[in-house]
């Protein structure tokens, strides 16, 4: 019986120590040291032999036991760090390499060019003023010179809360603010840019859109000195060789009024589908302010005179970035927005 233990001992150990898995230690454990392995039938075994013989066999078959047990343990160990490390270096994730980039965003076209028309009046000497959006009829209609029964309000029907609250439909009520707030300070030179209301849309037309407005009021102002002004922000806007001419027109805030064009910045002035062949493109409406204005807001029309003007931030950024379609600034396609 001991020759039996001695051999179990060694082919054991040997195959303890061949084994590639976990799954083998395993069957070579149950093979054994099971209940129905080799060394446990030799131990069930020794009430067959001599009682002097037992204590020996019995101490060697426990030793052969302790011994396997040993190896087994840590031989599952050895495979448990080896099979770690085999994942770990099949799942690695190397950090060093670069991440995916997040992309950064921009300002919005419109507001690209809102902020550079703020700058070009800004260093012109204008004050930025700022109103609300919901505004009542006064400020909106009657300080302007547009009475109830004015025929010139269909032009700017818009989206009314109560009967006499509104959204604005231009930035002109932040110069009447401006003016009944300041009297009779002067001078006054301020831009009134924001969002405004009108019932229009189409490719050429929002329901709401961006408008900045500006005021000059002071004692011996010209249309020359409006003149002057439109011409130095086009100029700085579109070029210095962009043409500027202004067109007699009517407004009823202003007297006398006018339509300001500028040449074409498709053709150049020759003649484009864009300006339907003749070579120049409306881009705002201006005009000296009506003394009734004047009067209404507690300036002395005799002591004082001064210079409105009003252009779509939309219309300026359609004509420099050459866009025929002005709902592309809102339907928000990133493949749009991103060129700029």
């Amino acid at each position: 019986m001991i020759e039996s233990i001695e051999k179990i001992r060694t082919t054991a150990i040997d195959k303890v120590a061949e084994a590639t898995s976990s799954e083998e230690l395993e069957k070579l454990r149950v093979q054994y040291l099971g209940k129905k392995g080799e060394l446990t039938q030799v131990l069930r075994g020794m009430g067959k032999l001599p009682p002097e013989e037992r204590p020996k066999v019995g101490q060697l078959a426990n030793q052969v036991r302790q011994e396997l047990e040993k190896a087994l343990q840590e031989a599952k160990e050895n495979l448990a760090r080896r099979e770690l490390a085999e994942r770990l270096k099949s799942e690695t994730i190397d950090v060093t390499l670069p991440g995916r980039p997040i992309r950064k965003g921009s300002r919005h076209p419109l507001y690209q060019i809102l902020n550079e028309i703020k700058d070009i009046f800004i260093g012109l000497g204008f004050d930025v003023a700022e109103g609300p959006e919901v505004e009542s009829d006064y400020y909106n209609f009657e300080a302007l010179n547009l009475p109830k029964d004015h025929p010139a309000r269909d032009m700017q029907d818009s989206f009314y809360i109560t009967p006499d609250v509104l959204l604005r439909t231009h930035t002109s009520p932040v110069q009447a603010r401006v003016m009944e707030s300041r009297k009779p300070e002067i001078p006054i030179r301020i831009i009134a840019p924001g969002k405004v209301y009108r019932r229009d849309d189409d490719a050429t037309h929002s329901p709401m859109f961006f408008q900045v407005e500006g005021l000059l009021i002071d004692k011996r102002v010209t249309f020359g000195d409006l003149k002057g002004t439109l011409m130095a922000f086009l100029k700085q806007m579109f070029g210095k060789e962009v043409g500027v001419r202004f067109r007699p027109s009517y407004f009823p805030f202003t007297e006398p009024s006018a339509e300001v064009d500028m040449s074409c910045v498709m053709c150049g002035g020759e003649g484009c589908r864009v300006c339907s062949q003749t070579g120049w493109l409306e881009i705002l409406g201006c005009g000296m302010v009506h003394p009734r204005v004047l009067s209404m807001s507690g300036y002395d029309p005799q002591e004082v005179s001064g210079f409105a003007f009003g252009l779509g931030v939309d219309r300026v950024a359609m004509l420099k970035y050459g866009i025929d379609d002005l709902r592309m600034f809102y339907d928000n396609d990133l493949r749009f927005l991103r060129q700029f």
